[in-house]
């Protein structure tokens, strides 16, 4: 589906500022450098997070110069992560698009994502918010604590969808949530009101990454990656775990144990995605995705009051659950 106009429509001036002011920050005079940033920056997308954060910010009040330079850190820190995310997991595009570390190298992308990493600090400092700062900071603590607990699961022989959570929480989850916290701290909201929309931010990310995890055991070259490439880099995703942790196959689970080792083959790889669908995988993810939309539905339902925020909300929340890419 197209990305819904309805959801931008109330913050589209503040939308048109937040991109200048990140062009801006994601650029560099000359060199390497320069060009790297440039690569990144063609990449665009459909920008997400600022977009919680700004339409969390409209519905507890009015978009500020803290709003929008909280919003250019966070997705620069965003930023930072994706690059450094593709050196660790060895992949070589990012969108459809060549990564940073494969367009240039490894060394080259880890201080690409470092220069950036350091912008993100610079931008967030501009709001002279302390409590900003700090979110901020955690959350990059938060989002390596994914990343190592990540790769700590690939090494155990367990299987576990509650691991699989803990780290969607410490990964995805937690940038939505700093993101909707930040928008509506940055308005003037109540400390409950902030609270309330981290929870809310927390829950679209655990729809937005299931999401994603479903897109890999289908085909498409929108999606920029192969079926199956989650398990190429050793990675289970909830169908697959939810069928095995429901049939207790031993064929099945030898191969999620190679694909644990790395040295699982594309054939094998389709014959799990396969028992994955056949034994309920994906309507079980769909239904956990459902849970979570519930729960946010009842953030919309209880805590914005502006009519045109509700239904800009409403079309987000609705958008993470039903996109395509």
């Amino acid at each position: 589906m197209d990305f819904p106009s309805q959801i931008i429509e109330p913050i589209e001036a503040e939308l048109s500022e937040f991109t200048e002011l990140f062009n801006t920050a994601l650029s560099h005079e000359e060199g390497l450098l320069s060009q790297a940033l440039q690569h990144i920056r063609q990449r665009g997308g459909k920008r997400m997070r600022p977009i919680l954060i700004l339409l969390l910010a409209k519905s507890f009040g009015q978009i500020t110069k803290v709003t929008q330079h909280a919003a250019v850190g966070l997705e620069l820190l965003h930023t930072a992560s994706l690059v450094h995310d593709d050196v660790v997991d060895e992949s070589d595009e990012r969108r459809g698009q060549a990564s940073v570390n494969a367009n240039y190298d490894n060394k080259v992308a880890v201080l690409v994502g470092d220069y950036i990493l350091s912008t993100a600090l610079l931008s967030v400092s501009y709001t002279h918010s302390d409590r900003i700062v700090r979110d901020m900071a955690q959350l990059g603590r938060t989002l390596s604590d994914g990343e190592i607990l990540q790769l700590t699961n690939i090494s155990r022989k367990d299987i576990s969808e509650e691991d699989y959570l803990q780290v969607i929480k410490r990964k995805t989850a937690a940038l939505f949530e700093t993101c909707a916290g930040i928008g509506a701290l940055s308005a003037g909201a109540s400390e409950e009101d902030v609270q309330q929309a981290r929870k809310f931010g927390q829950n679209i990310g655990m729809i937005f990454q299931i999401r994603d995890d479903i897109f890999d055991y289908y085909d498409s070259n929108e999606i920029g990656k192969p079926t199956g490439n989650d398990m190429a880099e050793g990675k289970l995703t909830l169908p697959v775990i939810y069928a095995l942790t429901h049939e207790h196959d031993d064929a099945m689970n030898q191969l999620a144990k190679k694909v644990k080792q790395g040295t699982i083959t594309s054939d094998e790889i389709a014959i799990l995605v396969q028992f994955a669908k056949e034994k309920g995988g994906i309507a079980y993810a769909e239904q956990r995705m459902r849970d979570f939309h519930h729960d946010a539905q009842r953030f919309i339902d209880t805590r914005i009051q502006d009519a045109t925020m509700c239904q800009s909300l409403q079309a987000y929340l609705d958008y993470v659950i039903q996109r395509s890419l």
